[in-house]
């Protein structure tokens, strides 16, 4: 094949090493997304998949639910979010609109991708970090949401129209979006994470809606989780550093105890020397024969 005239490399050598490297990236990213995980359920059985059921089985719960009347009143008062509600009610709300299915989205597809990221999730990051980073992303959209619609349509581009204060903004997309990006930062899947962020910022420019922003917000927030992940014992040292400003200062050194000089006796001394000055709480006395 033809090469570089001036460094004579051959394409084909470039290509193969390319090849290699795409081959050992995809065989990698294929054994910490999917054959660990595999093995793990092998061990724990169904048990491990805990999350991923409750999480389902939730949003199938609250869907059926919200086909009546009196289910759909009842579903928005307890899991209804919305940025003009005040903000201690939104988050006494968020934990529940993770399971409120979005009306705009379709419910069977959304249990699928849910299923398999909390699944995935809780079979290799454990249930508490699976709830904590799919709490976290969430809510994340959510605060964000408030200070884009307070910051206004004309805020370059970062703020969102006050009619976008009244959507329901609820379902658990943004949970999944966060799981997904996290396991992709934290097991090194490149493709995993550029699938993700990838159709996430193509959402936001497609379909410039308050969805597409918190899903953006939700992958920040996970890229930031996520590289913060094996590094709490750092973190808690500067945190330490930062609790402790004078730190850095010297310590008081300690007092010095000198050996105490002999008295000399009176015997052979000057009668005129006798009533010096002496170092007794600076006590003085006249000297001797002094009226």
């Amino acid at each position: 094949m033809r090469g570089d005239a001036r460094r004579g490399v051959p394409v084909g050598a470039v290509l193969g090493r390319l090849l290699r490297f795409t081959g050992r990236t995809l065989r990698g990213e294929w054994h910490a997304i999917v054959v660990d995980p595999v093995r793990r359920l092998a061990r724990r059985g169904l048990s491990g998949l805990l999350l991923a059921f409750v999480a389902a089985f939730g949003v199938i719960f609250f869907h059926d639910l919200a086909q009546h009347p009196l289910g759909a009143l009842w579903v928005r008062r307890l899991g209804g979010v919305t940025a003009e509600l005040p903000l201690w009610l939104s988050l006494s709300r968020t934990p529940v609109s993770l399971y409120v299915p979005a009306l705009d989205l379709p419910v069977w597809a959304g249990i699928t991708q849910l299923f398999l990221a909390f699944a995935l999730a809780e079979l290799t990051l454990g249930r508490t970090r699976t709830l904590v980073i799919s709490y976290v992303s969430t809510l994340a959209g959510t605060l964000t949401a408030r200070l884009m619609i307070a910051a206004g349509p004309h805020t370059w581009g970062f703020g969102l129209p006050p009619e976008c204060a009244r959507v329901l903004d609820t379902g658990p997309s943004a949970a999944v979006v966060g799981l997904f990006t996290y396991l992709a930062v934290v097991r090194r899947a490149p493709v995993v994470f550029f699938l993700t962020g990838g159709s996430m910022v193509w959402e936001s420019v497609a379909v410039p809606n308050l969805a597409g922003r918190e899903h953006l917000i939700a992958v920040g927030a996970a890229i930031v989780l996520g590289l913060l992940h094996g590094r709490r014992d750092r973190v808690r040292a500067a945190l330490r550093r930062l609790a402790r400003p004078g730190r850095g200062t010297p310590a008081p050194l300690a007092p010095v105890h000198l050996p105490e000089a002999p008295v000399p006796s009176a015997e052979g001394v000057p009668e005129d020397l006798l009533g010096a000055r002496q170092c007794d709480g600076f006590r003085t006395s006249t000297p001797a024969g002094t009226p």
